[in-house]
């Protein structure tokens, strides 16, 4: 699901070039690195669980990425460090991957683009993950701003920010706004094909919203009907049964644990562990 969407436009790095020989005007043409093989090993790392194995081919392509001299390909590693030490709960290394993107984006002129959008995505959930919800809203109000007013955002895009920037409003009471961005998320996502995990995902982060706002008896109705709606969702046809889904999952388990659903957590996670196994 990701990988188009970490995958920057030529619009928003080609340097002015010359007509005779093809090549950027005052320095030498970058070395690119192979953007699409980077996001499907690493995807092929996840399915197995294999976080070690992900970081050292991360900071390998890092590495090329600068030696070739390729601000596109060094902000794009850095994205999926940023959201691989969100995973691991590396608090220092994910602050410094976020601390090196904003960078880039400044130096390469890129920050009121369309795909600094991503960056700023995961550096709000970066910080929302580390529990600075302030330091996560502003990075989710840049992104808003970027990818509503573009004609050709992607809704996955919208869909997946309207859900995470809820979360963040959720964690600071602020439950109207979230609950208005899970309207927009879940109809953002019903355009998506294969976006019932997010729906899925909506659902239950919305039961945690009514929970926290109205308390777990008042709130027991809503919640129930939520939890059902999201494992009609999770359990759908058109569910790619993948590394994935096996990582949506494994992470929606413990929601339903929480809330009483002891045999469709132990169901998700059986089906997570299979999906792993097969990878």
């Amino acid at each position: 699901m990701e990988a188009d969407r970490r995958i920057l436009s030529p619009e928003d790095y080609a340097e002015p070039r010359c007509l005779l020989c093809d090549e950027p005007y005052g320095k030498p043409a970058a070395k690119p690195i192979p953007q699409q093989r980077v996001i499907e090993k690493m995807d092929e790392y996840m399915a197995r669980r294999d976080y070690a194995g992900a970081e050292r081919h991360l900071l390998y392509w890092l590495e090329e990425a600068k030696l070739g001299g390729d601000g596109r390909g060094e902000i794009l590693v850095r994205n999926e460090l940023i959201g691989h030490y969100r995973k691991t709960g590396e608090k220092e290394k994910g602050l410094q991957s976020v601390e090196e993107a904003m960078r880039l984006l400044k130096q390469l002129d890129f920050e009121n683009t369309l795909s600094a959008g991503t960056s700023y995505v995961n550096s709000a959930t970066f910080f929302n993950s580390i529990g600075e919800n302030e330091k996560a809203l502003g990075y989710f109000e840049k992104a808003k701003a970027l990818y509503e007013s573009a004609a050709n955002t992607r809704p996955e895009l919208l869909g997946g920010l309207y859900n995470n920037m809820a979360l963040v409003l959720t964690a600071l009471g602020r439950f109207g706004e979230a609950h208005a961005l899970y309207d927009r998320a879940m109809e953002t996502m019903k355009k998506v094909p294969g976006g019932a995990l997010e729906q899925a995902i909506t659902c239950l982060n919305r039961a945690d919203a009514i929970a926290a706002q109205k308390g777990m008896e008042a709130g027991e109705s809503e919640i129930f009907d939520l939890l059902d709606q999201a494992l009609a969702l999770l359990f759908s046809p058109e569910v790619p049964q993948n590394g994935y889904c096996a990582f949506v999952y494994e992470k929606c388990a413990p929601t339903f644990s929480y809330y009483g659903y002891f045999a469709d957590a132990e169901k998700l996670k059986k089906r997570a562990e299979e999906l792993y196994a097969g990878a």
